[in-house]
């Protein structure tokens, strides 16, 4: 067996980098930007008011009176100029008139007709966004990024209107084994529901991929090989079970026998003993276990970090935390434990009662996974241990 570390390597250095493509801004929620984008305008693109008030010229001082010659709102500009003892009736977000130095919001003014006077000597602040103030012309966003809402909205003022971002990687999901029938299917009596690739098909579409699930492959070469031949085309294939040492376990020769290199075999954690890594042809190949909770801890602990690092976003585990360990734990066993948690105030973290990587509904109640290394030390309540967030 080899370290958790040591597999994920292993798995970057089977990771080949997705190509790119142009695709417009409205596409872009959630793809990984590859190339630097530059702004073509400064924003704001002039000098702005960031009140309700009126647009006057220095100095001045409580008592003042100032004669209204216009009035500009966004989007339309006051085309004269503000001079001594005059103002400009302004709106947030409206181009300072020509002339003007301050905004003397609404509120301490008292209007008659068209004449305004200060109720009080305002403060120094101008209430004026200068231009550029956000970013400038030919200032950039940076590459490699993902892009939320909020990359769209800077992209969007920047008026970037197209973008080259990494292609989704495709990744096929292939059930194994006689036992499984899909969701909807009446189920022999020592038949189960197969449940694992639609958490896995989520996990991979909530990094950006194209996920796809195959027809399950039964316990029979022929069998695995003809739905292997069906994701060739994937940047990624999973399989989920067949992979341990029974009779049936048919993966690994199958791989074998269609070429594949397999890079390693059996990870020293738990649950997820029983993972395997390689490739097939064009494909990175990962061999998962069939215990639901495996083969989802699994696909956060490798499927997700190989596809960030395969759109252009490092090579890099998942980021991780601390938090208060709210009771004692005794010492951990020689290999890592990715133990089911539930986090609380403070933060502290608390494992849930039941490990058992066949019980789906205590991952439901977990929101992170607990980290024990291998051969951890006895842990006491109040130490800080590291967990990774779900």
């Amino acid at each position: 067996m080899i370290s958790v570390e040591q597999a994920l390597a292993e798995v970057f250095s089977l990771v080949e980098p997705s190509e790119t493509e142009e695709i417009s801004l409205i596409e872009a929620s959630g793809r990984v930007l590859r190339q630097p984008v530059t702004a073509n305008r400064d924003q704001p693109p002039f000098d702005g008011s960031a009140m309700d008030g009126y647009a006057v010229r220095a100095p001045f001082a409580a008592g003042a009176s100032f004669k209204i010659i216009g009035q500009t709102a966004a989007g339309k500009r006051f085309e004269g100029r503000v001079g001594d003892g005059e103002a400009v009736r302004i709106f947030t977000g409206a181009p300072i008139p020509e002339g003007a130095t301050h905004v003397i919001i609404q509120e301490n003014v008292t209007r008659k007709n068209d004449l305004i006077t200060l109720d009080q000597t305002p403060d120094s602040v101008t209430h004026i966004r200068p231009q550029a103030q956000d970013f400038a012309a030919d200032d950039q966003l940076s590459a490699p990024r993902r892009l939320r809402p909020v990359e769209l909205a800077l992209l969007a003022a920047m008026n970037c209107s197209r973008l080259t971002v990494s292609k989704r990687p495709e990744v096929a999901i292939i059930g194994t084994g006689d036992e499984l029938v899909m969701p909807g299917e009446e189920p022999q009596a020592d038949q189960i529901i197969a449940s694992n690739a639609f958490a896995i098909k989520a996990i991979a579409e909530a990094e950006g991929a194209n996920a796809r699930i195959l027809p399950i492959a039964r316990d029979t070469e022929a069998s695995l090989r003809a739905v292997l031949e069906l994701a060739q085309d994937a940047d990624i294939i999973i399989t989920i079970g067949g992979a341990s040492v029974g009779d049936f376990d048919l993966v690994g020769p199958v791989y074998e026998a269609m070429g594949a290199r397999r890079a390693f075999f059996k990870v020293a954690m738990r649950p997820g003993k029983p993972l395997m890594a390689g490739r097939l042809g064009r494909s990175l190949i990962l061999g998962l276990p069939g215990n639901p909770v495996s083969s989802i801890v699994c696909s956060h602990l490798f499927l997700r970090p190989a596809l960030r690092a395969m759109q252009g976003l490092g090579a890099y585990p998942l980021p991780s935390a601390s938090a208060i360990l709210t009771h004692d734990m005794g010492p951990n066993g020689p290999r890592a434990h990715y133990m089911r948690a539930k986090l609380g105030p403070g933060p502290s973290i608390t494992p849930l009662p039941r490990q058992d990587s066949a019980l789906l509904s205590v991952l439901v109640e977990a929101d992170c996974l607990l980290i024990r290394k291998a051969n951890d030390q006895a842990r006491k309540a109040g130490e800080q241990m590291r967990y990774i967030p779900l």
